[in-house]
Protein backbone atom coordinates (compact mmCIF):
# COMPACT_ATOMS: atom_id res chain seq x y z
CA UNK A 1 0.00 0.00 0.00
CA UNK A 2 1.43 3.30 -1.21
CA UNK A 3 2.36 5.64 1.78
CA UNK A 4 0.05 8.87 2.35
CA UNK A 5 1.31 12.17 0.53
CA UNK A 6 1.91 14.86 3.22
CA UNK A 7 -0.20 17.51 3.80
CA UNK A 8 1.65 20.78 2.56
CA UNK A 9 1.97 23.45 5.33
CA UNK A 10 0.78 26.08 3.98
CA UNK A 11 -2.77 24.38 2.19
CA UNK A 12 -0.67 24.13 -0.91
CA UNK A 13 -3.02 20.50 -1.35
CA UNK A 14 -4.62 22.75 -4.71
CA UNK A 15 -1.02 23.03 -6.36
CA UNK A 16 0.45 20.17 -8.49
CA UNK A 17 2.25 17.28 -7.30
CA UNK A 18 5.42 19.76 -8.00
CA UNK A 19 3.62 21.87 -5.68
CA UNK A 20 7.43 23.41 -4.08
CA UNK A 21 8.11 24.44 -7.60
CA UNK A 22 4.77 26.55 -7.49
CA UNK A 23 5.43 27.99 -4.03
CA UNK A 24 8.60 29.00 -4.80
CA UNK A 25 7.44 30.98 -7.94
CA UNK A 26 4.66 32.35 -5.59
CA UNK A 27 6.59 33.60 -3.01
CA UNK A 28 9.37 35.10 -4.68
CA UNK A 29 6.11 37.15 -6.59
CA UNK A 30 5.23 38.10 -3.17
CA UNK A 31 8.26 39.14 -2.24
CA UNK A 32 8.54 41.17 -5.79
CA UNK A 33 5.05 42.98 -4.57
CA UNK A 34 6.22 44.03 -1.58
CA UNK A 35 9.38 45.61 -2.69
CA UNK A 36 7.59 47.44 -5.43
CA UNK A 37 5.73 48.30 -2.98
CA UNK A 38 8.07 49.82 -0.61
CA UNK A 39 9.62 51.51 -3.38
CA UNK A 40 6.54 53.20 -4.39
CA UNK A 41 5.38 54.25 -0.80
CA UNK A 42 9.29 56.03 0.04
CA UNK A 43 8.52 58.27 -3.38
CA UNK A 44 4.99 58.94 -2.23
CA UNK A 45 5.85 59.86 1.48
CA UNK A 46 8.62 62.22 -0.09
CA UNK A 47 6.67 63.97 -3.02
CA UNK A 48 3.04 64.13 -0.86
CA UNK A 49 4.42 65.61 2.41
CA UNK A 50 6.56 67.91 0.63
CA UNK A 51 2.98 68.80 -1.53
CA UNK A 52 1.19 68.73 1.52
CA UNK A 53 3.71 70.70 3.57
CA UNK A 54 3.79 73.77 0.41
CA UNK A 55 -0.31 73.29 0.43
CA UNK A 56 -1.02 73.72 3.90
CA UNK A 57 -3.24 70.22 3.90
CA UNK A 58 -2.71 68.06 6.97
CA UNK A 59 -4.56 65.23 5.08
CA UNK A 60 -1.92 65.62 2.42
CA UNK A 61 0.76 65.35 5.13
CA UNK A 62 -0.97 62.67 7.12
CA UNK A 63 -1.14 60.31 3.97
CA UNK A 64 2.29 60.80 3.52
CA UNK A 65 2.91 59.38 7.33
CA UNK A 66 0.78 56.77 6.02
CA UNK A 67 2.59 56.07 3.60
CA UNK A 68 5.77 55.80 6.17
CA UNK A 69 4.05 53.08 8.12
CA UNK A 70 3.31 51.33 4.77
CA UNK A 71 7.07 51.06 4.30
CA UNK A 72 6.98 49.54 7.88
CA UNK A 73 4.60 46.96 6.76
CA UNK A 74 6.07 45.82 3.34
CA UNK A 75 9.02 45.42 5.44
CA UNK A 76 7.87 43.72 8.33
CA UNK A 77 6.18 41.20 5.38
CA UNK A 78 9.80 40.83 3.85
CA UNK A 79 11.71 39.77 6.93
CA UNK A 80 8.97 37.28 7.87
CA UNK A 81 9.04 36.13 4.28
CA UNK A 82 12.95 35.75 4.06
CA UNK A 83 14.85 32.25 3.47
CA UNK A 84 12.43 29.20 3.25
CA UNK A 85 8.78 28.44 3.82
CA UNK A 86 9.68 26.47 6.81
CA UNK A 87 10.93 30.01 8.68
CA UNK A 88 7.85 31.75 8.46
CA UNK A 89 6.83 30.34 12.11
CA UNK A 90 3.47 31.95 13.71
CA UNK A 91 5.91 33.46 16.34
CA UNK A 92 7.71 35.44 13.53
CA UNK A 93 4.44 36.35 12.11
CA UNK A 94 3.01 38.00 15.35
CA UNK A 95 6.28 39.70 15.88
CA UNK A 96 5.50 41.39 11.98
CA UNK A 97 1.69 42.23 13.05
CA UNK A 98 2.36 44.25 16.39
CA UNK A 99 5.26 45.77 14.67
CA UNK A 100 2.87 47.31 12.29
CA UNK A 101 0.57 47.62 14.78
CA UNK A 102 2.57 50.10 17.09
CA UNK A 103 3.30 52.49 13.18
CA UNK A 104 -0.68 52.36 12.80
CA UNK A 105 -0.97 53.38 16.27
CA UNK A 106 1.15 56.43 16.37
CA UNK A 107 0.13 57.44 12.94
CA UNK A 108 -3.53 57.84 14.76
CA UNK A 109 -2.52 59.95 17.58
CA UNK A 110 -0.54 62.58 15.32
CA UNK A 111 -3.42 62.89 13.02
CA UNK A 112 -6.02 63.31 15.94
CA UNK A 113 -3.77 66.34 17.52
CA UNK A 114 -3.25 67.80 14.28
CA UNK A 115 -7.11 67.48 13.30
CA UNK A 116 -8.51 68.94 16.37
CA UNK A 117 -5.49 71.81 15.70
CA UNK A 118 -6.44 72.53 12.44
CA UNK A 119 -10.41 72.80 13.83
CA UNK A 120 -9.18 75.52 16.30
CA UNK A 121 -7.27 77.66 13.83
CA UNK A 122 -8.95 76.67 10.70
CA UNK A 123 -7.38 77.73 7.39
CA UNK A 124 -7.91 76.92 3.89
CA UNK A 125 -5.37 74.78 2.10
CA UNK A 126 -3.81 76.10 -1.48
CA UNK A 127 -4.96 74.32 -4.52
CA UNK A 128 -2.33 71.72 -5.88
CA UNK A 129 -3.10 70.42 -9.20
CA UNK A 130 0.09 68.14 -9.00
CA UNK A 131 -0.97 66.77 -5.88
CA UNK A 132 -4.23 65.66 -7.58
CA UNK A 133 -2.93 63.64 -10.07
CA UNK A 134 -0.36 62.16 -7.97
CA UNK A 135 -3.22 60.54 -5.79
CA UNK A 136 -5.26 60.00 -8.64
CA UNK A 137 -2.11 57.69 -10.04
CA UNK A 138 -1.26 56.35 -6.58
CA UNK A 139 -5.13 54.97 -6.10
CA UNK A 140 -4.80 53.02 -9.10
CA UNK A 141 -1.12 51.85 -8.40
CA UNK A 142 -2.38 50.79 -4.58
CA UNK A 143 -5.76 48.91 -5.41
CA UNK A 144 -3.92 46.62 -8.60
CA UNK A 145 -1.04 45.71 -6.67
CA UNK A 146 -3.40 44.80 -3.49
CA UNK A 147 -5.77 42.56 -5.81
CA UNK A 148 -2.59 40.83 -6.40
CA UNK A 149 -1.05 40.49 -3.34
CA UNK A 150 -4.76 39.30 -2.08
CA UNK A 151 -4.45 36.51 -4.78
CA UNK A 152 -0.70 34.95 -4.03
CA UNK A 153 -1.39 35.60 -0.25
CA UNK A 154 -4.72 33.28 -0.49
CA UNK A 155 -2.90 30.97 -2.47
CA UNK A 156 0.02 30.61 -0.36
CA UNK A 157 -2.20 30.81 3.67
CA UNK A 158 0.80 33.67 4.18
CA UNK A 159 -1.11 35.61 6.63
CA UNK A 160 1.06 38.38 6.91
CA UNK A 161 0.84 39.15 3.37
CA UNK A 162 -2.84 38.99 3.17
CA UNK A 163 -2.82 41.33 5.70
CA UNK A 164 -0.09 43.69 4.08
CA UNK A 165 -2.85 43.34 0.93
CA UNK A 166 -5.81 44.83 2.95
CA UNK A 167 -3.68 47.49 3.80
CA UNK A 168 -2.36 47.94 0.52
CA UNK A 169 -6.01 48.44 -0.14
CA UNK A 170 -6.45 50.84 2.73
CA UNK A 171 -3.83 52.76 0.89
CA UNK A 172 -5.86 52.86 -2.16
CA UNK A 173 -8.68 54.03 -0.36
CA UNK A 174 -6.87 56.97 1.62
CA UNK A 175 -5.65 58.12 -1.73
CA UNK A 176 -9.51 58.63 -2.60
CA UNK A 177 -10.43 59.95 0.37
CA UNK A 178 -7.99 62.37 0.53
CA UNK A 179 -7.84 63.22 -3.26
CA UNK A 180 -11.80 63.87 -2.65
CA UNK A 181 -11.59 66.00 0.16
CA UNK A 182 -8.80 67.75 -1.36
CA UNK A 183 -11.10 68.58 -4.62
CA UNK A 184 -14.10 69.74 -2.28
CA UNK A 185 -11.47 72.24 -0.49
CA UNK A 186 -10.43 73.60 -3.91
CA UNK A 187 -13.48 73.53 -5.64
CA UNK A 188 -15.76 74.56 -2.60
CA UNK A 189 -13.63 76.32 0.06
CA UNK A 190 -14.68 73.96 2.40
CA UNK A 191 -11.96 74.12 4.71
CA UNK A 192 -13.20 71.25 7.05
CA UNK A 193 -12.69 68.76 4.53
CA UNK A 194 -8.83 68.63 5.18
CA UNK A 195 -9.28 67.90 9.10
CA UNK A 196 -12.42 65.77 8.75
CA UNK A 197 -9.89 63.18 6.07
CA UNK A 198 -7.29 63.76 8.81
CA UNK A 199 -9.39 62.69 11.25
CA UNK A 200 -10.86 59.44 8.99
CA UNK A 201 -7.91 58.58 8.47
CA UNK A 202 -6.47 58.57 11.84
CA UNK A 203 -9.88 56.22 12.51
CA UNK A 204 -9.00 53.93 10.54
CA UNK A 205 -5.38 53.95 11.36
CA UNK A 206 -6.43 53.08 15.24
CA UNK A 207 -8.65 50.09 13.81
CA UNK A 208 -5.49 48.84 11.84
CA UNK A 209 -3.99 48.76 14.74
CA UNK A 210 -5.93 46.99 16.80
CA UNK A 211 -6.60 44.38 14.00
CA UNK A 212 -2.76 43.55 13.52
CA UNK A 213 -1.76 43.56 17.16
CA UNK A 214 -4.70 41.34 18.13
CA UNK A 215 -3.67 38.84 14.75
CA UNK A 216 -6.84 39.53 12.91
CA UNK A 217 -6.84 39.25 9.07
CA UNK A 218 -8.92 40.21 6.49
Amino acid sequence: MLAQRARPRFGYAFLSPTYPVEVTKLRRRGRNLELVTVAWNCVEAVVVIAMGAAAGSLALVGFGLDSCVEVIASSAVLWYMRGSAASETRRRARRAERTIAACFAALGVYLLVQAARSVLTPSTPEDSLPAVVFLSLTAVIMYCLAYVKRRIGRSLGNQPLLANASMTFLDGCLATGVLLALLGTQLLGWWWLDPAAAAVVAIVAFREARGNWRGQFT
